[in-house]
């Protein structure tokens, strides 16, 4: 298997975690709403060996809905899931604060942290970094 798959595989299981804590789905909506969120549309044959193994993991259990005349699976985070779920939320969490705090600057001033945007200024030939040009000017 490529890197790519490998991780686009990887990202879909975490996807699929994050999108059944938010609420129970039933399969053809999670492949449509990966799609939005991925940029890629997964197919069926990716999803639901997943939808399969996290049931049989514990993490996950289905139920049948009748919607009109057709039966839809329907799919749950058990309370394991949702533990597990959680671990990786929180280690996804630690991994964008790290790669987001080598952007985030600090304000010359008031020192409060500045993402994107913001005001440079060069004060005693040194460019500095303001969140305002009132902390520049009162600097």
């Amino acid at each position: 298997m490529k890197k790519e798959e490998n991780f686009l595989t990887n990202m879909t299981k975490f996807c699929i975690l994050a999108m059944l804590r938010e609420k129970e789905r039933h399969g053809y909506e999670i492949i449509e709403e990966l799609g939005k969120r991925v940029g890629k549309k997964p197919s069926a044959g990716q999803i639901y060996p997943l939808l399969r193994k996290m049931q049989k993991l514990g993490y996950a259990t289905v139920s049948s809905q009748n919607v009109g005349k057709k039966k839809r699976k329907v799919y749950k985070l058990t309370a394991d899931g949702k533990k597990f779920s959680t671990g990786l939320l929180n280690k996804f969490s630690d991994i964008m604060d790290a790669a987001i705090k080598q952007k985030v600057k600090k304000c010359a001033h008031c020192r409060c942290e500045i993402y994107s945007g913001g005001y440079k200024e060069r004060v005693s030939g040194k460019m500095m970094n303001f969140c305002c040009t009132s902390c520049a000017k009162a600097f």
